[in-house]
């Protein structure tokens, strides 16, 4: 942005209230500022990566999710909101660095917190949240599909066990981590012995955290998404997950419209602003912004 003389420093000086977000894989300063990067490699160098996958696996992001958007877009968003809560009360603006290595690094403080509490002791994929307990883990069904346990807490362990109708006292205590593999494969041989709705028919009335994974569309059509409208659909017929969370007072209205074309408003937009026709087309000819002519494309 300096670049094109749009600096913070410049806009500030026109407008001492505005707030500048800057969002970066790297940050602003650091050795890494100005280095290429995707979210594999912020998520990398944010000590997150190393926590994820299975045992004798290599560590694997769960695409490109967690930093792109989770500690990246949303910690930026947040941001935004606090500094616009700060200006009510100084009357000032400000710069917002927002790193992706940062924001995710700060996403994951229950895995530096926590650290000391046992949950991460051994290596990855052998612990309580990271696929090393039996009950916390996907399993395949007849059908090929999935069904993901989430039993935790002991209550909710012994609706498990009676779920898939086996014996408690017949069992190793749920925490005996070294029986853990030999339970996983007894387990595994149960559930892949009924399709998927044979299992939701069992656990979905129970508190067994037991629910089937879904793929987008059948997400889109699943009962509860359904009831509660989780999921939208637009003029072209496309879904989309609908706009969350929901406020009870003034719940975002989404559009209906299909998403606009990269550049599709460009020019229009410039227009309104007061840029000239010449001025735009040097904007576009020095690749600085995009213009999508759909007529052309007709």
């Amino acid at each position: 942005m300096e670049r094109l003389g749009l600096g913070p420093e410049v806009l500030l000086q026109e407008n001492p209230r505005l707030i500048y977000a800057r969002l970066t894989g790297f940050g602003q300063t650091g050795k890494y500022a100005k280095s290429a990067g995707h979210d594999i490699n912020y998520l990398a160098l944010s000590g997150v990566l190393s926590k994820l996958g299975r045992k004798n696996e290599n560590p694997y992001p769960p695409v490109n999710l967690l930093a792109d958007f989770a500690g990246g877009g949303v910690m930026c968003a947040l941001g935004i909101v606090i500094a616009l809560f700060e200006r009510a009360k100084s009357g000032k603006g400000q710069v917002i660095d927002a790193s992706m290595v940062e924001g995710v690094a700060y996403l994951s403080s229950f895995l530096w917190k926590s650290q000391n509490l046992g949950l991460w002791s051994q290596p990855r994929g052998e612990n309580l949240l990271d696929s090393g307990a039996p009950f916390y883990e996907t399993y395949r069904t007849s059908d090929g599909k999935f069904m993901a346990v989430g039993a935790i807490e002991p209550k909710f362990y012994n609706q498990l066990i009676k779920g898939l109708g086996l014996n408690l006292d017949e069992l190793p205590a749920q925490m005996s981590s070294s029986n853990w593999p030999e339970m996983k494969k007894k387990f595994a041989s149960i559930f892949a012995q009924k399709t998927q709705a044979e299992w939701c028919s069992i656990f979905d009335s129970t508190d067994a955290c037991v629910t089937p994974v879904l793929s987008f569309e059948d997400a889109a059509s699943h009962q509860h998404n359904k009831e509660r409208s989780s999921f939208i659909k637009n003029d072209p017929g496309e879904i989309s997950p609908r706009p969350a969370p929901v406020l009870s007072r003034t719940p975002a209205v989404p559009s209906c419209k299909r998403d606009p074309f990269v550049g599709e408003h460009t020019e229009e937009i410039l227009l309104e602003y007061g840029f000239t026709k010449q001025e735009i087309a040097k904007l576009h000819s020095d690749k600085t912004i995009e213009i999508k002519d759909l007529k052309a494309s007709l």
